[in-house]
């Protein structure tokens, strides 16, 4: 009975965050203007990246993808929808597009959670919690030639793995127990967009500007200084 409950909601995460990434994928190809071939593939390679990075590094085949029949038919279908939907409703998605990346975020990072968890120590399962939520939108990106949304946006990876890490240490097993940890994942990105929340950081952009341009201040006026001695 609880295996067969755990199955079906770990099947309703998947889906979940099948459609909200494939969805994410199509409308990026779309405004790079690739053709439909490439919205299909950067759908695709969205919603089942993260699966195919997790799975190759806790060493489960990743030929497992071409099981997940249901799955890659739910994909083509959204994206098909997102391929066809009139520019209106696009709209509508990109002013809540950080909204439904969290949807997807939060589903995956579950999903792969509940994927490694009593199979592997802990911290595989939020290493797989953390590469299953963001691993798909990472590759995204780099394909369409953008700096990955983890790398440069507000607190992002860590609610995934603080999922994998809550899932892990076993806070949260029930159905109900884990749709509770989707929304409170969901919030948490929310809080950190609406709030601006991010990790500490260290640019070393305009201080390196700043030394290159003052460096060739000062060659400048060494020259000026030996024409004038010059004359």
């Amino acid at each position: 009975m609880n295996a067969a409950m755990n199955m079906d909601i770990f099947t309703v995460f998947s889906i979940i965050g099948t459609i909200a990434f494939a969805v994410s994928g199509a409308i990026v190809a779309m405004e790079e203007e690739y053709d439909i071939l490439g919205v299909y593939v950067l759908g695709l390679v969205t919603a089942f990246g993260g699966g195919v990075i997790r799975n190759l590094l806790i060493g489960v085949p990743i030929t497992t993808i071409w099981t997940q029949g249901m799955l890659l038919k739910t994909a083509v279908i959204a994206m098909t929808v997102a391929f066809v939907l009139p520019l209106k409703w696009i709209r509508t998605w990109k002013k809540s597009e950080a909204f439904f990346d969290a949807i997807g975020l939060s589903a995956f990072a579950i999903q792969g959670a509940l994927y490694a968890t009593g199979k592997y120590p802990l911290s595989a399962v939020i290493v797989a919690a953390m590469l299953t939520g963001i691993g798909g939108g990472m590759i995204r990106d780099v394909l369409a030639g953008r700096k990955p949304l983890v790398l440069r946006d507000e607190i992002y990876a860590v609610w995934a793995m603080s999922a994998g890490a809550a899932i892990g240490l076993g806070w949260f097993r029930s159905p109900v127990e884990l749709l509770i940890l989707f929304a409170i994942v969901i919030l948490f990105r929310m809080l950190s967009v609406h709030y601006g929340w991010r990790l500490p950081r260290r640019s070393l952009k305009y201080a390196l500007s700043q030394s290159v341009f003052a460096e060739e201040e000062r060659t400048a006026a060494k020259n000026e200084h030996k024409e004038g001695v010059g004359l």
